[in-house]
């Protein structure tokens, strides 16, 4: 009983230290910038929140923020994070498919270059990525965004792991019943990877939200701005001055999204992770 009681305790206290600034935050978000300018937070909400969340919505708060919506950039963040998140599991899965049960000339080698190129962010190939983009004029474009960013080995590995566990004798049942390759992905591989695609699903839609420098690199129009790069353009350099009541509004905002797919998923999330028996 002394034993759990201090894991609780522990357990606590690591609560406290993550959500602590993210309290500071929202409750930063319901005063006035000079309040926070000051260094002076309360620890309790202030009479501005409906006010600043209005203004960081609408754009319409003063210096940078003007001009800068948050609705706007969490659409185009919203937009992107999907699109990433689909992209990537749908190649995945295809290629996971093609390597596992087609039997073809080169095809370990196909899957071992896929694999090396977990050694190659996307911050090692962003030039020649970049004059990729310029050369088909997709540059500015939500397809600019999302198109460099959706093939991914690490879903690749994942997915060709689990169809290894996929007994043969289902193969061969498939082929009884006269199904092609694609009805049997479609009848008997996506129906097992359900809980797979979930789990994936909620870990590369964060990584997509999360995306800086490539949004930051492709992106002048600030329509196609993301939440993530528009956070860092409101806060000014030296002696500007930062409307932070909005600026954390915003945040708050921004975490809003990625927090709401974990809770809903939450229970796909653990499954698709722990589960060993298909």
């Amino acid at each position: 009983m002394r034993r759990d009681t201090t894991a609780y305790l522990w357990l606590g206290l690591g609560i406290l230290v993550f959500a602590f600034p993210i309290y500071l935050t929202l409750i930063g978000s319901t005063h006035d910038a000079s309040t926070i300018g000051r260094g002076d937070v309360p620890l309790l909400p202030g009479p501005l929140g409906a006010e600043n969340y209005a203004n960081a919505w609408n754009g319409t708060g003063g210096g940078r923020i003007q001009g800068s919506p948050a609705g706007l950039m969490l659409v185009n963040s919203a937009l992107m994070a999907l699109g990433i998140a689909a992209g990537k599991i749908a190649i995945s899965l295809l290629s996971a498919f093609a390597v596992v049960f087609f039997r073809f000339p080169g095809r370990m080698i196909a899957f071992w270059l896929i694999f090396v190129t977990l050694m190659l962010p996307v911050e090692v190939r962003i030039i020649p990525t970049f004059q990729v983009m310029v050369d088909l004029s997709l540059t500015n474009s939500m397809a600019g965004l999302i198109v460099p960013l959706i093939a991914s080995a690490t879903a690749t590995l994942l997915f060709r792991q689990f169809f290894l566990t996929i007994p043969r004798e289902y193969v061969e049942a498939a082929k009884v019943d006269g199904a092609g390759p694609l009805r049997f992905f479609r009848d008997v591989v996506l129906p097992l990877s359900v809980t797979n695609i979930a789990a994936l699903f909620v870990i590369l839609f964060i990584y997509g939200w999360n995306q800086y420098l490539w949004p930051l690199l492709i992106i002048n129009d600030r329509s196609l701005e993301t939440i993530v790069v528009g956070l860092t353009k409101m806060i000014g350099t030296g002696d500007a001055q930062n409307e932070w009541n909005i600026i954390m509004a915003t945040a708050v905002m921004a975490m809003l999204p990625p927090v709401a797919v974990v809770v809903l998923m939450q229970r796909w999330f653990i499954k698709g992770l722990t589960e060993t028996e298909k």
